[in-house]
């Protein structure tokens, strides 16, 4: 009797577990894994950020001021040389102009390094606080996003110039990479949303 009993039971368990599996040995579906590697085009970056546009729109507006001044000192070198013309050489007149004229040259001079030294500076610093904005955002997308590798990859801009070309070959490294995940627009947001990069 209790044989009869179990039996219908274990057969009614059999068929519904047999009914939760999946029907037949039908193969998984076959799907591409996502890419691990991503890529940066960080040329791009600079010429696409709107703080690095910021930085140039302010710089051309300080270049118009040291102009200005170089301008004004232009306008002293050159009117220390057209009076130094109207006196007899040798002359005390004359001795006492001809230094006015080359401290004056001297003053231009003077001010021409000192601009481009300066400009040179702000430039090294711009960039360099760029480039590691840059590199903490990919670094920051890489970790969210689960890439493993993030390469630099800025495709080089034809024609080459003749003087260029090795340099520009030897630098691109990356010649394809299909199925990357390609970040260079979202470095380039997170740079511009970066509260301690300031143009």
């Amino acid at each position: 009797m209790n044989g009869r009993t179990i039996t219908p039971g274990v057969l009614i368990g059999a068929v519904a577990l047999l009914a939760a599996l999946p029907y037949g040995h039908a193969a998984p579906e076959a799907t591409v894994p996502a890419s691990k590697t991503g890529i940066v085009s960080v040329r791009d970056v600079f010429n696409n950020s709107k703080k690095h546009a910021q930085y140039r729109g302010g710089l051309l507006k300080r270049q118009a001021t040291l102009s200005a001044q170089l301008d004004e000192l232009a306008k002293q070198v050159a009117d220390a040389e057209a009076d130094l013309k109207t006196l007899k050489p040798g002359t005390a007149d004359y001795i006492k102009q001809y230094q006015a004229m080359l401290e004056a040259r001297s003053r231009q001079q003077i001010q021409q390094d000192l601009i481009k030294q300066q400009r040179m500076a702000e430039d090294k610093k711009w960039f360099e606080d760029l480039y590691q904005e840059a590199l903490k955002a990919t670094q920051e997308l890489a970790k969210e996003r689960g890439l493993e590798l993030v390469l630099e990859r800025t495709v080089p801009e034809f024609p080459i110039a003749s003087e260029e070309l090795w340099s520009t070959v030897g630098t691109h490294k990356v010649l394809y990479c299909g199925g990357c995940v390609d970040l260079t627009g979202d470095v380039t947001a997170r740079v511009d949303a970066s509260e301690t990069l300031k143009p």
